[in-house]
């Protein structure tokens, strides 16, 4: 049971039941994942900036490129064509042909990485058409693994990225009992108004350690003037988010008062997340040093934003708007969060939990401006003798 009892959730049960949903289902996340390209899409230029700047102070014989947490679906090799054509561009300038690329594609070992062997023939064929024989070749791996160990040799990287990966912890913080055992954050899957202090603590001493033991692995692997580009989910008051799993721990709070669920198995769950403010994010990379902070950018999008296409109900009713904008949302955090829900509360009450998501969505989305918070953080590798 993925649940918090006498002891802390093993980091390597979150690493078995941490990933999206598979397929190219309705709920798959393939198929519900235009938020995160709209977070990808503004942080392109911060990407490319960082990009450039390592073409021109790096030249390797072989150029490494790694997307840590990459999942599966549309975005994975978006974010890889992205690099790859501010590369061509960056030498083309300077009338230099490319290196050979390797592109190393990194999730958890629980990611559809079947699907992404699936779509690299046609990535390929792309490559091929829009650069030519002149450039690469690239050639594209999977690399398994969390990013809070080693994932590469020392000295290997060029040029790491990621994106919506790093707010997910390695496990459940530890004191969230008290000495009696009693559940310390009863009613809430998360950090929340009605959350005791020692409830943040907890939370934020693990984001401190598991982002520096992020950075130090990458210290180890990435090169001397070498770049990160990481996209974080953040908030203004991580001690007092407003965050849209609240509104999951609010839909699962319905469900305990109607008997669906026990209350004692929503009491005793937590989500291994934590969106860190930009102040706690430079805390850490200051106190690790490592890294440069070349930027750091904090941008927001509303909930729906990259909402575009018509969503029908299931007996294929026109939805109106609100009700399709909600739907969006409950379908794309759905796709992300089902696997550690249904790990706690089983398969069976899932379509329930997210109808009831969705009406709260709708009815929050109604009262006021609900927005994600995004830090995107450019980072270069100091020298070794510095």
């Amino acid at each position: 049971m993925f649940s918090i009892e006498k002891k802390n959730i093993e980091k390597m049960e979150v690493e078995q039941v941490l990933h999206m949903n598979g397929g190219v289902g309705h709920i798959s996340y393939a198929n519900n994942s235009s938020i995160q390209r709209v977070v990808i899409s503004r942080a392109r230029p911060t990407l490319e900036e960082s990009v450039i700047e390592v073409c021109r102070t790096v030249f390797p014989e072989c150029l490494r490129i790694a997307d840590l947490g990459c999942s599966s679906g549309p975005n994975t090799l978006t974010v890889g064509s992205c690099i790859l054509d501010t590369i061509e561009a960056t030498y083309r300038c300077s009338n230099q042909k490319p290196p050979p690329l390797q592109l190393f594609l990194n999730d958890l070992p629980g990611n559809d990485f079947n699907t992404i062997f699936r779509s690299l023939p046609s990535f390929y064929e792309k490559l091929k058409k829009e650069k030519g024989d002149n450039f690469g070749p690239c050639f594209v791996t999977a690399m398994p693994g969390s990013f809070y160990g080693r994932l590469f040799p020392d000295n290997s990287m060029h040029i790491v990225h990621s994106s919506y990966s790093l707010h997910w912890l390695s496990k459940v913080p530890m004191g969230l009992l008290s000495e009696t055992g009693e559940a310390l954050n009863k009613g809430n899957i998360y950090i929340s108004k009605t959350s005791p202090r020692v409830v943040f603590n907890a939370y934020y001493d693990q984001f401190q350690e598991d982002f520096r033991m992020f950075l130090r692995c990458r210290s180890e692997e990435v090169v001397s003037s070498g770049g990160m580009i990481l996209t974080i989910a953040g908030s203004i008051e991580s001690d007092n988010p407003k965050c849209i799993i609240e509104i999951i721990g609010k839909a699962l709070n319905d469900m305990v008062l109607e008997n669906i669920i026990k209350g004692e198995s929503l009491d005793n769950f937590n989500m291994p997340l934590y969106f860190p403010t930009a102040n706690e994010v430079k805390k850490v990379i200051q106190e690790q040093g490592s890294f440069y902070l070349q930027k750091l950018d904090i941008f927001e999008i509303p909930w729906d934003a990259g909402f575009s296409e018509p969503i029908t109900s299931k007996n294929n009713n026109i939805m109106n708007d609100k009700e399709k904008r909600g739907t969006y949302v409950s379908d794309y955090v759905r796709a992300v969060v089902e696997p550690i829900l249904v790990k706690q509360f089983g398969e069976t009450i899932m379509d329930k939990l997210f109808a009831r998501f969705t009406d709260r969505v709708i009815e929050s989305m109604a009262k006021e401006k609900w927005q994600y918070v995004n830090l995107v953080i450019s980072l270069t590798k100091k020298a070794l003798h510095a």
